[in-house]
């Protein structure tokens, strides 16, 4: 059960935020738990929804929150299904699965043409030395499904690496910057994905949303559980990469659902991030606090450092629901108990784009 309260609600109450989480099921239950914007958006949003790329970090989540929001409307979920009970889990939920290969021409021409699509697939680390599936995954898929799904709204996760560093004391780019990433095959590749969505929403006339997304936090991976558990383990943080935005994925995966009614053709891009150009060295001071640990640093800030702003999306979503401290506090909290890590670095502090 979520810590702090009496009984696990069905709708997110910002003025109640739990304490603390107890064990993996409350916190996926949180995780899913769908604010009642949402529910009146999907409530207007025509048709079913799929998911394609629903295995990753941020998909069963994805899906059991829009599943919750939208009891009503089909959600499908569509990946390779290579972690063991995973599927299981999706059906449970009431997600319907379909096993896929997205390089797989013949295989996405046969999956159900329905109207809303979420696009989570993509490669990103183990790039190095593995370039050409990099960019077969992050440029080549994107366009077979655009052109297959060419009838639906598509929402595509992107990221915020697409753009060049920002000065620190700024916001970063808004959705007006260009794509200019400093280095790395990746981001190069990321910009790719891109516009092979654009290319094929003007072309075809899809409506589209792309995400760029910076920095997802669940407490079991991302930049905060990163941080953590080095001070944990008695290992130096580095601030070589001083800066970074962060938002619960709960709002993150709320706002790329209700993006889908504010797709447009050609397909528009989207920052969504928390709203603080965050200290790397501040969190990590707050998180050694709470952790009544230590904290060593190595490496020294730069004035530079990939950020995004999300005017925007709070001006059509509203203020993500869980701030900053309270996430640092979480993450200490399941750190601290030795819950479970999906080991899974977010490497944020890398600057040359190798991962």
């Amino acid at each position: 059960m979520v810590r702090g309260q009496t009984q696990a609600d069905s709708r997110l109450d910002p003025a109640h935020l739990p304490d603390g989480f107890a064990d993996v099921a409350a916190l996926d239950e949180f995780l899913s738990r769908p604010s009642q914007s949402l529910v009146d958006d999907l409530d207007r949003l025509d048709g079913d929804l799929l998911i394609l790329g629903v295995g990753g970090k941020m998909g069963p989540s994805l899906a059991r929150l829009a599943k919750r929001a939208a009891p009503h409307k089909r959600v499908v979920g569509v990946a390779r299904f290579s972690e063991i009970g995973l599927r299981q889990n999706l059906e449970a939920w009431g997600v319907e699965t379909v096993a896929c290969d997205l390089l797989d021409r013949a295989a996405i021409e046969r999956l159900e043409k329905l109207p809303n699509v979420l696009f989570l697939a993509g490669r990103k680390f183990g790039s190095v030395g593995h370039e050409p599936l990099t960019w077969a995954m992050n440029v080549h898929v994107p366009a077979l499904v655009a052109e297959t799904f060419r009838h639906a709204r598509i929402v595509a996760f992107s990221t915020a690496c697409v753009y060049p560093f920002a000065d620190v004391l700024h916001q970063g780019p808004a959705e007006t910057t260009p794509p200019a990433p400093p280095t790395g095959e990746y981001a190069n590749s990321c910009v790719g994905r891109e516009r092979m969505f654009q290319y094929f929403s003007e072309t075809l006339g899809t409506p589209g949303c792309l995400i760029r997304l910076s920095y997802a936090i669940d407490l079991r991976y991302g930049v905060l559980h990163d941080i953590a558990r080095r001070i944990v383990d008695g290992e130096p943080v580095s601030v070589s990469m001083g800066h970074v935005n962060v938002i619960w994925q709960g709002d993150a995966n709320a706002m790329a659902l209700r993006a889908l009614l504010h797709c447009q053709t050609p397909s528009r891009p989207l920052n969504v991030t928390g709203p603080e150009v965050a200290s790397v060295r501040a969190i990590a001071t707050a998180m050694g606090r709470r952790l009544d640990r230590p904290v060593r640093f190595e490496g020294k800030e730069s004035s530079h450092a990939w950020l995004a702003q999300a005017a925007e999306a709070f001006r059509l979503f509203g203020y993500p629901v869980v701030p900053l401290p309270r996430m640092i506090d979480w993450v200490a909290d399941w750190v601290a108990q030795g819950r479970i890590s999906l080991n899974k670095p977010t490497h944020f502090e890398v600057r040359d784009g190798t991962y």
